[in-house]
């Protein structure tokens, strides 16, 4: 039982979360807790940001492989309505265990695609059903009906995380439309050469004086500044030629999730043949619109491809403005280039050098009998600090993970 001390927190959940099968992976708890806290507000529980990040920094005072703790932390935490414990005990117990000792898994896509109401539960009756009549057979004994489903499906969204964009149909791609404004961005801080009051290392002589003024000159009070951080920029140009019009669309949609997604400014470009700039296009609050106005400034779409010639543009044009104060820049293309391979490499030098980071971003390098053979892809390979996949929606929430631990 869960109150019981002396019961443990199975291992697996402790460190890791559950593949299709019910077999523990690798992961770490953190996400185990966030998907508990996605499933208990998809039930109706009050479960927000800010009562996760309590418990998140409240799990570094209990020994979280006590069962009982682990719950009593979580529960205080996250419920605070008596009501709510029945329901948070059965999630609880469905939740925490290892589905594939008992043969059944829960099924987190169709409990979160409920509506976020709470469960409605009879009154009992206020007095004792009437007798029945001699004779009559005894009524079977109610039985008390689970809040909580379990199923031995797999979750459908899930399925829709790991399916590649190029195969999606139009009702997947409205879904995962959806499921993409939902992602969280956050890219790296970096250092500027500014100060603020803190607790830093150096002294901050000029407020020290005006405080020790109080006390006749005697200096009493040593104040100190701390560093001042910003928040990187960020540069997106992404290939809209013909070899990645399966996956056009929906990278514009991600560009379109990060300027809305991010504080500072996202500068967008998109090029086949020729350079475009969509800025001021992706930051229309209506996407449909911004898609809209994207494809009718855009005349090059689904044309050939030249990455050298798009970069040489944007480094002679539009380097200068838009790559100060350390920005990140993502790359996205397959690597296809009918250019020139040397300037291509030229190019892409110039860009790494402009840069705090140069991220390429290949669609086709979440097949596993990729390899980079091209001749643009060969090229530009010695300039690129991360080459990573963008094929499907969990690539993305990988790049949103290395977007974030960017080091300063």
């Amino acid at each position: 039982m869960v109150g019981e001390s002396s019961e443990r927190l199975e291992p697996g959940l402790a460190e890791g979360h559950h593949d299709a099968t019910g077999q523990a992976t690798a992961g770490n708890l953190l996400h185990n807790l966030l998907l508990f806290g996605r499933l208990l507000r998809g039930l109706g529980l009050d479960v927000n940001p800010g009562r996760m990040i309590d418990l998140v920094q409240a799990l570094a005072y209990i020994e979280i492989d006590r069962k009982a703790d682990f719950y009593h932390a979580v529960r205080s935490l996250l419920i605070h309505s008596k009501e709510d414990i029945p329901l948070f005990d059965q999630a609880f117990d469905l939740f925490w265990r290892r589905p594939a000792e008992y043969g059944i898994e829960l099924n987190l896509g169709a409990l979160l695609s409920r509506p976020r109401l709470r469960p409605v539960v009879a009154p009992p009756p206020l007095k004792a059903p009437d007798t029945p009549p001699a004779g009559a057979e005894e009524p079977p004994g109610e039985q008390e009906t689970p809040i909580l489903e379990v199923t031995r499906t797999y979750s459908a969204r899930e399925l829709l995380r790991q399916k590649d964009f190029a195969e999606l149909t139009p009702d997947e791609m409205v879904a995962i439309q959806a499921m993409m404004a939902g992602l969280v961005w956050q890219l790296g801080q970096r250092r500027t050469r500014r100060r603020r009051p803190g607790r830093g290392p150096s002294f901050d002589l000029r407020r020290s004086l005006r405080r020790n003024l109080r006390y006749g000159g005697e200096w009493l009070e040593w104040l100190r500044r701390e560093p001042r951080y910003k928040p990187r920029p960020l540069v997106i140009i992404a290939d809209i030629s013909g070899s990645m019009e399966r996956y056009t669309r929906l990278l514009l949609h991600f560009i379109y999730s990060l300027a809305e997604g991010l504080d500072q400014v996202v500068e967008a470009f998109v090029f086949s043949t020729r350079l475009t700039r969509i800025t001021r296009q992706v930051r229309d609050r209506d996407v449909e619109r911004a898609m809209r106005e994207v494809s009718r400034v855009v005349p090059d779409w689904s044309g050939g491809t030249r990455i050298g010639e798009a970069l040489k543009r944007f480094n002679f044009d539009w380097a200068r403005r838009v790559l100060g104060r350390g920005a990140v820049v993502l790359l996205i293309s397959d690597g296809w280039d009918r250019g020139d391979p040397e300037l291509l490499g030229q190019e892409m030098a110039r860009l790494q050098r402009s840069c705090h980071r140069l991220i390429w971003l290949n669609p086709l390098l979440g097949s596993p009998e990729y390899e980079p053979l091209t001749r643009g892809i060969q090229a530009a390979l010695p300039y690129i600090d991360d080459f990573l996949p963008v094929h499907n929606l969990a690539s993305l929430e990988e790049l949103a993970q290395h977007l974030a631990a960017l080091k300063s």
